[in-house]
């Protein structure tokens, strides 16, 4: 009856209230017809009270997300299962997940009865503007008389997450410098370095298969020798993403990080699509290799959590490349860059690596009056023209760029490398 009691509504404390008028009024006024007008008004919620109290309803909840990892903008479908265990029905149920207040204001769905054993289902949908992790509930249940009188809240505590990665835009096939920069044995790299006739071969091992015996190279060698096992070609590439917070601008999901997010998220999917071995860096630390199975969903799951970092520098990038430099194709994704910083990256240009940059024009998603954008325009032909001189090739982002229109430049193989000549005198002339 306690529980019950706590858990009046406004309409059963007002009914009380009106009550205890009405008694008062009837005992000045001496009016019987009065009290008893009194005594239904102070009934009505003390039942309510007790019916709320005393209803100890078993009640199972299961939530389901259809799907648990969306990209930015889409809809994800949540569905609650509520079954009452009790042989006793149920009364009227007001059920109220628990959302974060980027997928938007808390749904309320409404239950008028439930039989004894019975289940019903609702659903509802939320939309996510901001890429992150979200935990979906917990879901509170609110149990309440059918006048309104009483009620009481109890909650199931489990959650769901909900991941809403980055944009993925299709991209257009592309052939990549350094695409054939990677490891591995088979019959191409074997041909090109030996010739048909000279298999690649290795000293004999115990457990080796006599078939495997290559006898041209054992009677050169004087050794058993067997074939190598052909291993396919593999291709790598490592896609940097730049966490520096002063190297970007803009607020939301129109600033130019956001640009940049969905950016290495593209390349990443389309990358792994085309065979590539993938290395994901960021700033912030994050050393991310992608798995056969799981690589595209490991890769995004990062990217929805990446944030800026005020600590990081262009060294912290460098650094945690060449960490374990493994040569290949290395595509960074740059907010604006210092002349010195541009500098710097040229020694992600070790052991032959071909390098291409995405370098946004940060400045651009600023509203600067004409001097000030004359000066950034400066700053940013400057630091193109360093990196183009350290062996980058080099993507100019303004804002309002799409990425697939931008990707054909960083395959233009000769015509790529005139490009980069003629954007190097027009920088140099600008800046004298």
């Amino acid at each position: 009856m306690r529980v019950g009691l706590r858990g009046l509504t406004t309409r059963g404390r007002s009914f009380l209230a009106a009550a205890m008028a009405a008694a008062i009024s009837a005992g000045i006024l001496g009016e019987k017809d009065l009290l008893r007008v009194a005594v239904l008004l102070a009934v009505l919620p003390l039942l309510a009270a007790l019916y709320v109290g005393r209803s100890r309803y078993k009640l199972a909840c299961h939530r389901s997300l259809e799907p648990h990892r969306v990209p930015v903008g889409s809809t994800a479908r949540v569905v609650l299962r509520l079954q009452n265990m009790s042989r006793l029905p149920t009364g009227t149920l007001l059920l109220e997940d628990r959302l974060p207040y980027a997928l938007g204001s808390r749904p309320r769905v409404v239950l008028e009865r439930l039989g004894a054993h019975q289940a019903s289902s609702v659903a509802y949908t939320v939309r996510a503007d901001v890429r992150g992790r979200y935990e979906v509930g917990p879901l509170v249940v609110r149990m309440t008389d059918p006048f309104g009188l009483c009620e009481l809240s109890r909650a199931f505590p489990g959650t769901d997450g909900l991941t809403v990665v980055p944009q993925v835009v299709a991209l257009p096939a592309v052939r990549l410098p350094g695409e054939y920069a990677g490891s591995g044995e088979s019959r191409a790299r074997s041909v090109a370095v030996h010739g048909e006739d000279d298999a690649a071969t290795r000293e004999y091992r115990r457990g080796d298969d006599l078939r495997r015996v290559h006898w041209k190279s054992t009677a050169r060698t004087g050794e058993l020798m067997v074939r190598r096992e052909e291993q396919p070609w593999e291709s790598r590439a490592t896609v940097l993403l730049d966490t520096r917070a002063y190297g970007h601008q803009g607020d939301g999901p129109a600033a130019s990080f956001e640009w940049a997010v969905s950016a290495a998220a593209s390349i990443t999917v389309h990358l792994r699509q085309a065979g590539y071995k993938l290395r994901l860096v960021t700033g912030a630390g994050a050393d991310v290799d992608a798995a056969e199975g799981t690589g595209d969903g490991l890769l995004l799951d990062q990217l929805a959590e990446v944030r800026l970092d005020q600590r990081v520098e262009i060294t912290t990038l460098v650094q945690h490349v060449r960490q374990r430099a493994d040569g290949g194709l290395i595509i960074g994704l740059f907010g604006s860059l210092s002349t010195a910083e541009a500098q710097l990256l040229a020694g992600l240009r070790a052991n032959g690596a071909t390098c291409i940059c995405f370098l946004l024009d940060s400045s651009a998603w600023l509203n600067l009056p004409t001097p000030a954008r004359a000066e950034a325009d400066q700053a940013h032909d400057t630091a193109a023209l360093a990196l183009l001189q350290s062996g980058w090739r080099v993507i100019g982002v303004d804002h309002g760029g799409r990425l697939p229109a931008l990707w054909p430049q960083a395959g233009r193989g000769s015509q790529g490398f005139a490009l980069r000549a003629a954007m190097a005198e027009t920088v140099a002339g600008g800046v004298r």
